[in-house]
């Protein structure tokens, strides 16, 4: 026993006290591969879910640059962007939803896909068409699940954009140049509704700047998203799909390039933009247009493309250059 006033142990209580804390050398001896087996399930665990993270990375790497980056600058400019702790949740809802496409895509391309892009996960094997196939329908209540922890109309966008997904992927539109681009426009009108209202303060509602802005969007990507497929021509050609490349043959770079020029010179002025930028831009799009006409290889499509879309995220951009810079109502809203 202690003594409470001198706050001192004999040997024996000292001695007893240590014998008990002392775990057995049989416990010991048994904890060992007890530990060694929580490691290594915990490290099988880890390296499983590093690998489902980066195989659906690879369903959506194509689409980072051309859809991700571009609509997270509208949704940041058209919104407008008051909080920037929004941004977050805009860019995970957009790439939940393009994960949601691209999978789709993916099952129904899956022979082009072997002929373009070996790496995606179906053709590398990553993941089974089966397996493919029921995360493809679970992640449709996933989006909408999603959406619905910030308003209605953002389940409204995400269901839109489903229901457009079904007509291009599964319904096969896609095979046709005129409704592949008008799905695509429609598509991303309901991306860019979705991200802009996560954006915004006010998650119920458009402003009439960010209508504006969804609007002129659509309508540069019915006329001018054809400038995915000239990289894209032979896989195309093997599975007998009908694109503006395959179609309309040389004409199909000036059926892009008018169009580009065309969409410049009305953006400067519907954003009220001044003359140095405007050059900058019309420059820009000149540059853009003489990369397609004068490319000839999948190679230089694609490095072509890569311009197309810096090119699309400065039109994006132009709703806040007007926020922040313009007096007036945009040119089309002016009474």
């Amino acid at each position: 026993m202690c003594d409470s006033r001198s706050g001192l142990c004999s040997r024996h209580d000292l001695a007893s006290t240590e014998h008990e804390a002392s775990p057995s050398p049989a416990l010991v001896a048994m904890s060992f591969p007890l530990l060694s087996q929580l490691s290594h399930s915990m490290s099988r665990c880890t390296h499983a879910l590093l690998y489902f993270i980066h195989t659906l990375i690879l369903f959506t790497k194509t689409d980072i640059n051309c859809t991700l980056v571009p609509v997270t600058l509208l949704a940041a400019a058209s919104a407008p962007l008051r909080d920037i702790s929004h941004l977050p949740h805009a860019m995970f809802w957009l790439w939940l939803n393009i994960l949601q496409f691209d999978v789709s895509n993916q099952i129904i391309g899956l022979d082009e896909d072997k002929l373009n892009k070996q790496w995606r996960p179906l053709p590398a094997k990553r993941m089974t068409y089966n397996q493919a196939v029921v995360f493809r329908w679970l992640l449709i209540p996933a989006c909408w699940l999603l959406s619905a922890c910030y308003s209605r109309q953002t389940v409204y966008a995400s269901v839109a954009l489903c229901t457009f997904t079904v007509m291009h992927n599964e319904l096969a539109m896609h095979n046709h140049w005129f409704m592949k681009n008008v799905l695509n426009g429609l598509g991303f009108a309901s991306f860019e509704v979705g991200a802009t209202l996560i954006a915004g303060a006010n998650r119920a509602r458009l402003d009439d700047v960010a209508v504006l802005s969804v609007i002129a969007s659509a309508g540069i990507l019915v006329t001018t998203m054809h400038s995915q497929d000239f990289r894209d021509e032979e896989g195309d050609r093997a599975i007998g799909r009908k694109t503006i490349p395959i179609v309309f043959g040389g004409m199909a770079k000036y059926m892009l390039f008018v169009p580009m020029v065309l969409w410049s010179a009305g953006l400067c002025r519907m954003w009220d933009i001044d003359v140095a930028t405007g050059l900058v831009f019309v420059a820009l799009t000149f540059y853009v247009g003489f990369q397609y006409l004068l490319a000839h290889s999948a190679k230089e499509f694609q490095v072509a493309f890569n311009w197309y879309t810096v090119w699309m995220s400065c039109a994006y951009a132009m709703p806040a250059y007007y926020r922040m810079f313009s007096h007036g109502a945009p040119l089309v809203l002016r009474a």
